[in-house]
C-alpha cells in the first residue's frame, strides 16, 4: 500500500471447529502477504482471532478468504480507522485456544451468555440488581472502562477463572442471584468467561455484543456510559468514541499503556521508560 492510501482495521473472530488448524496457515499467510495485509491471526481447533490492517481492497481479499473456511461464512468484523499502518508484519499463529482462558471443556458454541446490543447496554448495567464486569487485563482497565465495572485486577484472562471462584460468594451472595453482565475489547473473552460461568452453574449471564469497540462505534458519546479511552493491541495503543485514535502512548519498556500526564513527566522516556516501571 502507498503513503496515500487509507489504512482500515478489521477485528475478527469466529469459535468454529477446524479438524486441522495447522493446514489452514500457509494458505492464509500467503493470502495476506500477496493482499499487503498486516496484524496477527490465530488459529486453533476452535476457531480463529486476530487483528489486521491495510487497504479496503486487500482486507476484503483476506475476509472473503477467511469466510470460505469451515464454519467462518457468517464472521462479523469491527472495522476502524488508522492514522497509518499498525502492524509492523504480518503473523499467523497455531494456538491451542484462540483466547486462553486454560479451563478444559469450555465451548462457546455449546453454551454462552445472552448477546447485549450495543444500544440496550447502558439500560442492563444501569439496573442495581446487575453486576458488571471488566474482563480484560488491569493495564486495559486503568485506560478506560464502564461506569461501575468491577475490575478483577488480573494480569492475564487465564487468572479470570481463579479469581471468580475466589470472590463467587461475595460478588453473588446467598440470596437471589443477580444479574452478570461482562464486557471485554471486541467480545472473544466474554464468549469464553460467560460460557464459564454457565459451567460454574450462573444462569444469568450477560455480555456487551461486538463488545466495547462495538459500542463505541455505535454508541453517541452523550449517550455513553463509557469513561476514558478503550486499550487496542496495536500502536495506536488507545481509541476513543468513534473509534478515533487515542491519546496514550506505549511504554516499549514495560508493555504498558502510558497517560497524556504520564507522558509529561521527567520518568517517561519514549523507548525506555515509564512513570509505571522506571
Amino acid at each position: 500500500m502507498s503513503d496515500t492510501d487509507p489504512v482500515r482495521v478489521a477485528a475478527l473472530y469466529q469459535f468454529t471447529p477446524f479438524s486441522d488448524p495447522a493446514a489452514l496457515r500457509e494458505p492464509l499467510l500467503a493470502v495476506c502477504a500477496a493482499a499487503g495485509i498486516k496484524g496477527t491471526l490465530l488459529l486453533a481447533g476452535e476457531g480463529i482471532n486476530g487483528t489486521i490492517a491495510g487497504t479496503e481492497a486487500g482486507l476484503a481479499v483476506v475476509l472473503d478468504h477467511i469466510r470460505a473456511l469451515p464454519g467462518c461464512a457468517a464472521l462479523e468484523v469491527k472495522y476502524s480507522e488508522a492514522p497509518a499502518m499498525p502492524f509492523q508484519r504480518m503473523k499467523v499463529r497455531l494456538k491451542k485456544e484462540i483466547v486462553t482462558l486454560g479451563v478444559e471443556g469450555i465451548d462457546p458454541l455449546a453454551s454462552v451468555g445472552t448477546y447485549v446490543s450495543p444500544h440496550d447496554w447502558n439500560a442492563l448495567i444501569a439496573d442495581p440488581d446487575t453486576i458488571v464486569i471488566d474482563t480484560r487485563n488491569a493495564y486495559e482497565v486503568a485506560a478506560g472502562t464502564f461506569t461501575g465495572a468491577i475490575d478483577p485486577g488480573t494480569r492475564s484472562f487465564r487468572e479470570f477463572p481463579d479469581w471468580f471462584r475466589a470472590n463467587r460468594e461475595r460478588l453473588l451472595g446467598s440470596g437471589s442471584p443477580p444479574k452478570v453482565a461482562m464486557f471485554c475489547t471486541g467480545g472473544i473473552r466474554c464468549e469464553k468467561s460467560t460460557a464459564f460461568l454457565k459451567a460454574e452453574g450462573v444462569d444469568s449471564v450477560f455480555h456487551l455484543q461486538g463488545g466495547i469497540l462495538k459500542y463505541l462505534e455505535t454508541v453517541p458519546a452523550e449517550d455513553s456510559l463509557w469513561q476514558g479511552e478503550c486499550f487496542v493491541f496495536d500502536e495506536r495503543v488507545t481509541v476513543g468514541h468513534g473509534l478515533t485514535p487515542g491519546t496514550y502512548a506505549l511504554c516499549h519498556a514495560c508493555n504498558q499503556p502510558v497517560s497524556a500526564e504520564d507522558q509529561a513527566s521527567p520518568d517517561y522516556i519514549p523507548g525506555e521508560s515509564c512513570p509505571a516501571c522506571a
